[in-house]
């Protein structure tokens, strides 16, 4: 190469160099674009993972499916009903809102449940509770524990504005508190978000064991039908209820307990039998 090319070569360079530079000067929203374009495919994985109501294509190769598309009710019904409520329950926003009651529950359209039923699997959502508010998630929810009536009774990983709900001071060492396997087992190392915020919880049901997660922390886990199990049921509000505890396979239930909350990212997967 001679000098001429070489000096060319420097030139175009430079002027590359200098109009790079004048566009990020003059247009900072170039280098946004910029870096946007220079993504790869991972990044684009990890935005994809950030938007509710979507799964990943590494989820959907692990056997995820969404139990909540964002847009419709489908998947869904009332508890001891054929359909999905008419009233209390709506979709607003991309979430399942239940709107603001009376307080109490059942009174507001009802829980509502999964079509399908699941024995061992693993859950994720996302929940948002009103200020004093109150719901759960209840798993393992067989109708045919309860004669009348629209709510369910089944093991309930709690929802609770713990600072206002009362709710949160009565049970036992704070077994009634979010997180908590309601009335049973108290939770430990809980990272709760304040009211408004969004909380994550995952949820695993495999043979005998179960863990509740919220917010990346694993807050409670037992073992269905151990004597420690069996002796909490004695001592709480589930201790008159026949067959309660027993239940293997069943729906996964949303509370109406007569306030606002919002669900998003309702996901599962089925998992083998141990």
């Amino acid at each position: 190469m001679d000098l001429r090319t070489i000096a060319t070569l420097f030139v175009r360079t430079k002027a590359v160099l200098v109009g790079t530079l004048i566009l990020l000067v003059l247009c900072p929203g170039f280098a946004g674009r910029l870096a946007a374009q220079s993504g790869s495919k991972a990044g684009s994985a990890e935005r994809a993972a950030a938007l509710p109501n979507t799964l990943t294509p590494q989820e959907k190769a692990a056997g995820w499916k969404l139990l909540f598309d964002g847009r419709t009710t489908n998947g869904w019904r009332g508890f001891r009903r054929d359909k999905f409520p008419e009233e209390g329950w709506s979709i607003e926003d991309g979430t399942i809102k239940h709107g603001r009651g009376n307080g109490e529950q059942s009174q507001n359209g009802g829980d509502i449940i999964t079509i399908d039923q699941y024995a061992n699997f693993e859950l994720q959502l996302e929940w948002r509770i009103s200020p004093g508010g109150n719901s759960g998630i209840k798993y393992l929810v067989a109708e045919e524990m309860v004669q009348s009536g629209h709510s369910g009774v089944a093991f309930e990983m709690q929802i609770l504005d713990d600072e206002r709900h009362p709710d949160a001071k009565k049970g036992g060492g704070g077994n009634r508190t979010a997180g908590a396997l309601y009335d049973l087992i108290a939770p430990k190392n809980k990272v709760l978000h304040p009211v408004g915020e969004w909380n994550q919880v995952r949820l695993i049901v495999r043979g005998n064991h179960v863990e509740h997660w919220l917010n990346g922390a694993k807050v409670v886990e037992y073992e269905l039908g151990s004597p420690q199990l069996k002796a909490l049921i004695a001592e709480s509000k589930y201790k008159n209820i026949p067959g309660f505890g027993d239940v293997r396979r069943g729906h996964i239930l949303l509370q109406d307990h007569g306030n606002e909350v919002w669900f998003r990212s309702i996901k599962l997967r089925e998992l083998p039998s141990p």
